[in-house]
């Protein structure tokens, strides 16, 4: 059982902004002109975070003539869901588990 969650994705995910664009991205695909009506975030400040995140792993792009969209991957989602998951059965598990003090 694992009982360790990807700490990179979570500082990835743990910004306000790029975790607005994952929720985004979760409900449709959408292009950066799209993101920037939905978020309100200045272009080359999204721009930076959908850096992140693609470089993370977390979306992927599609060029669409002079437009990028960006869709999120949901392998990537479940798989943190999954260790997340792990670490709540492992708490569940250990519930009644105390080191006693020295």
């Amino acid at each position: 059982m694992m009982t360790s969650v990807d700490t990179d994705l979570i500082r990835v995910l743990a910004d306000p902004l790029r975790l607005r664009i994952v929720t985004l991205l979760a409900r449709e695909t959408l292009c950066t002109t799209h993101l920037v009506e939905e978020t309100g975030a200045r272009q080359t400040n999204l721009s930076n975070h959908l850096r992140v995140l693609r470089e993370a792993g977390v979306v992927e792009t599609e060029p669409c003539g002079r437009y990028t969209y960006y869709r999120l991957r949901p392998d990537v989602v479940a798989r943190l869901a999954g260790q997340f998951a792990d670490l709540a059965e492992s708490a569940r598990n250990a519930a009644g588990n105390r080191r006693a003090c020295p």
